[in-house]
């Protein structure tokens, strides 16, 4: 396909991670500071993963007047009505990092059983045209969550979340292994159903 889109993220990991499977279908994404866009942080002020990604790409499609893709997504816990949610990046407080995110998340979780620990993790993308056009994939996997980090790779709250389909974290996985099962994998793979049906053009 030839595609190229521009990231809204400026969250290398989250690039990095989004274009190891864009490339499988002929995507490439290039980076806001790549194509050499102002450094302006988006206010992410939606209340859904939808609306997030769809201001973030957006207003970088403004900016740049090409293409862009963006992710919104996070984590959802049951035992905590769905929290932190779209607040996942700033759950401990904005600037907050992971190990702060991930700690509060533990603190909160304490001695909350096996059963009652459910969760999935939600990938919302999209991506806008400059002609006004706009695609939107969403991504889940249900998993649960442990009480302690276990992993190093990955990023967020990888360390504490075991999907379903696995019985190690995300963190314990290969970024091949997490890329065929993630949230953000599924998102991306049915963005490639809804791009095989549109021309991308600027």
């Amino acid at each position: 396909m030839g595609v190229e889109l521009i990231a809204a993220s400026r969250n290398p990991k989250k690039i990095m991670e989004m274009e190891a499977i864009t490339k499988e279908f002929g995507i490439s994404i290039v980076s806001r500071d790549d194509a050499g866009l102002p450094q302006t942080e988006i206010e992410e002020d939606g209340d859904t993963f939808e609306k997030n990604s769809f201001k973030k790409a957006y207003e970088i499609m403004k900016m740049s007047g090409l293409p862009t893709i963006a992710d919104d997504s996070g984590l959802e816990v049951d035992w905590l009505g769905g929290a932190p949610g779209v607040y996942s990046a700033r759950f401990a407080g904005e600037g907050s990092t992971d190990e702060e995110n991930n700690k509060k998340l533990l603190d909160l979780m304490k001695d909350v059983p096996k059963a009652l620990r459910t969760a999935r993790f939600v990938s919302v993308i999209t991506v806008v045209f400059p002609d006004g056009r706009s695609l939107v994939a969403r991504g889940e996997t249900e998993g649960y969550l442990l009480e302690e980090e276990h992993g190093t790779n990955g990023f967020g709250y990888d360390p504490l979340f075991v999907p379903l389909e696995k019985d190690v974290s995300y963190a314990e996985l290969s970024a091949e292994e997490k890329n065929m099962i993630s949230h953000r994998g599924k998102a991306l793979r049915r963005l490639r159903e809804l791009l095989s049906n549109e021309t991308i053009r600027g």
